[in-house]
């Protein structure tokens, strides 16, 4: 949006997000609609419009965002506190158990296959997901070398983009298969390399 909205205003807009968010999962992208929206948050067609100018494209590119910083979120506290194995462990159960529960349906996948990842601002909300869930992976291994639990010479960036690669292509069979074997597998092997890791390791 192009003006700044109050602090009412940002709460009316985030409640609309959001309810559109439960809708969306619920009723899946391609049923839903903005009078399913407007009846689940209370919201009047001109609110809606007003808030998202550009109509049901902008209330999903927002709707995206908030998917995007829900997948993070559910990994508090633990994903930005990996100071020690036992909280890696806790993370690592954690992550399992969101895919797990949230089976083969991934609402974030669903809303990019209908608004298209070239459509403006769509790609920068995965780039910036990524690099956010990569940053706090990093922050984690340096907390174990701080820590004393892991080589000072690893190449943490080079480490958390793998076991975040990991995760994602765990994820992405989770979704095809429904089975979870594969993403506890990538945790597992990530998190034990990191423990394995010895001097030197990451020079090769």
């Amino acid at each position: 949006m192009g003006r700044e909205l109050t602090a009412k205003g940002k709460a009316t807009r985030s409640r609309i997000v959001a309810g559109a968010a439960e809708v969306l999962r619920e009723k899946g992208v391609a049923l839903a609609t903005l009078d399913d929206v407007m009846a689940r948050t209370r919201t009047s067609k001109s609110q809606l419009f007003h808030y998202f100018p550009a109509g049901k494209d902008e209330l999903l590119l927002a709707v995206a965002q908030f998917e995007a910083d829900q997948v993070l979120e559910d990994q508090m506290p633990y994903l930005g506190c990996l100071d020690s194995w036992e909280a890696w462990q806790r993370w690592r159960d954690l992550v399992v158990k969101r895919y797990e529960d949230q089976g083969d349906h991934c609402p974030l996948g669903s809303l990019f296959l209908q608004i298209g990842r070239s459509t403006p601002g769509a790609r920068a909300i995965v780039v910036e997901l990524m690099r956010r869930w990569q940053e706090n992976l990093a922050t984690g291994i340096r907390a174990l070398q701080d820590a004393g639990l892991a080589p000072a010479e690893l190449d943490v960036d080079r480490r958390a983009a793998a076991l975040l690669a990991g995760i994602q292509g765990g994820v992405s069979i989770l979704l095809s298969t429904g089975e979870a074997t594969h993403l506890q597998a990538a945790l597992d092997q990530g998190i034990a390399d990191l423990r394995n890791a010895g001097p030197g390791a990451d020079r090769a």
